[in-house]
């Protein structure tokens, strides 16, 4: 027995033993969980946008202050090692454009880097080329230009970058034909950049061959419009194309084509160069990085002005527009992103944030960024009635909602602007919105249709009162006879 009970005691020691050492280890591992956590607490969520600081600028002569040509853009960092970065390869330049999350500034905000990664990665035998959209025909849209201007060649450079993460051998620049002193500062840049070996045969010494073109557009709106723009190219009538077949299968003289905005493929340099990240810590989240913001109107300093996406609207004025004439209270409303997009009364404008996700919350959009101010002066019935006759003009007549809606638009606008109508015909103006909306070929449908609806859905109050007014002036008169 005594041995027995000599083998469970020294059993019944080690049990303690390891009990204690395992509650020593557990007590040590809690201590050290609790004093020096294994993982960082995630970093707080930004809250507030806005006030980009000037080292985070992307276009440092947006207001042309110093040298526009070759010299003065190598002192700003332009065509800085770009051989390096062409010599990274096409996929190494989309990854970096998917993770800096840089959606186009065109107007559509679809994904640049995945954009560019439609393009065939393997040649069936036909070119592939980049297409960049200088036509900038929206109304109140001013920022490409002040690239082509007074920043020409971050575009040129942009243009072979892109062109090499989209296996591109050209890029043509359709330019409005009206920006003149654009495209001969455009022009006189791109001969700079031949000169000096950036562009062409072995373009900046990568053995990579990239021709650059430049074509004029002849002012029709409709040929902002991608597949028209191509048409327009073409030599023929500025039409868009049905669609399939998508530009990155058959564009250009039927081969794969990219089509993109100026500002788009102007800050890619830069972007790859400071790296996604950098450009990605600006706005919330999917509405990266800068952006350039035109505003106009009833300010008392309109202006082109870089800012961080997501900065709020008001902030937005007042910071560097100097606020609105007579004061913030005396805004009536904004169209925020170029005249097609739907108008925003002074109750939303108050909070609302200047990015993609924000504007579509708000049933409106961000589109090129063009902001136009109304204070309380503006006839806001006879602003989008303007529009309405513009949209009319520059459609192409190809779709019939198109052709034949935008001229029932005006016409049934100019009528309310006087009041002549009934109020049941303001429900009619808005099914008559809805039946172009969405029903044609391009979206230039849709432009006409959003501001009448924007306008409908703020402002109905003062349609129906300039009805009743007329009407009760009307009862007046015939009494009087």
């Amino acid at each position: 027995m005594a041995p027995i009970r000599a083998v469970l005691s020294l059993r019944r020691a080690i049990l303690i033993h390891r009990h204690s050492e395992a509650i020593v280890l557990s007590r040590k591992a809690f201590s050290t969980q609790t004093a020096t956590p294994s993982q960082p607490p995630p970093p707080p969520a930004k809250t507030h946008f806005g006030n980009l600081k000037d080292e985070d600028r992307i276009f440092t002569n947006v207001y042309g202050l110093h040298d526009p040509y070759l010299k003065g853009a190598l002192k700003r960092g332009d065509w800085y090692r770009t051989k390096d970065i062409v010599l990274k390869g096409t996929d190494w330049i989309v990854n970096e454009m998917k993770k800096s999350g840089l959606r186009g500034r065109g107007g559509a905000g679809f994904p640049s880097g995945l954009k560019w990664s439609f393009m065939p990665k393997v040649s069936d035998g036909r070119p592939s080329y980049l297409v960049v959209n200088a036509d900038e025909s929206e109304p109140g849209t001013c920022k490409d230009r002040e690239i082509m201007r007074h920043d020409p060649h971050k575009l040129l450079e942009g243009c072979l970058i892109a062109g090499v993460g989209m296996r591109a051998s050209a890029a043509y620049i359709y330019i409005r034909g009206e920006y003149v002193n654009e495209r001969l500062n455009l022009e006189k840049a791109r001969k700079e950049a031949y000169d000096a070996g950036l562009l062409g045969k072995n373009a900046c010494g990568t053995g990579y061959d990239f021709e650059l073109y430049i074509h004029y557009g002849a002012g029709a709106y409709i040929c902002g419009e991608e597949t028209a723009l191509l048409e327009s190219l073409e030599g023929k009538q500025g039409k868009p194309r049905l669609k399939p077949p998508f530009p990155a299968n058959s564009g250009l003289y039927g081969c794969p084509t990219t089509v993109t905005n100026v500002e788009t493929i102007a800050v890619a340099p830069t972007i790859l160069r400071r790296g996604p990240e950098w450009f990605a810590g600006f706005g919330r989240k999917n509405n990266s990085g800068t952006k350039l913001f035109c505003v106009s109107g009833h300010v008392n300093k309109p202006c082109t002005v870089e800012e961080e996406m997501s900065i709020p609207l008001r902030e937005l004025i007042e910071r560097h527009c100097g606020g609105v004439r007579g004061g913030w209270d005396n805004l009536l409303a904004v169209i925020p992103g170029g005249s097609s997009v739907p108008l925003l009364p002074k109750s939303v404008c108050n909070d609302v944030l200047m990015d993609f996700d924000a504007l579509k919350e708000a049933q409106s959009g961000l589109g090129t960024a063009a902001v136009m101010v109304m204070d309380k002066t503006t006839d806001v019935v006879d602003a989008i009635a303007r529009l309405s006759y513009f949209y009319k003009h520059e459609s192409c007549g190809q779709c019939t909602p198109c052709r034949e809606g935008t001229g029932w638009l005006w016409m049934v606008m100019e009528r309310m602007k006087i009041g002549d109508a009934k109020v049941e015909e303001i429900d009619m103006l808005q099914e008559l919105t809805k039946q172009i909306e969405g029903h044609t070929i391009c979206a230039l449908g849709d432009a006409a249709a959003w501001p009448v609806q924007g306008l409908i859905r703020h402002f109905r109050p003062e349609m129906e009162r300039r009805i009743r007014v007329r009407a009760e002036r009307e009862l007046l008169e015939a009494a009087a006879v």
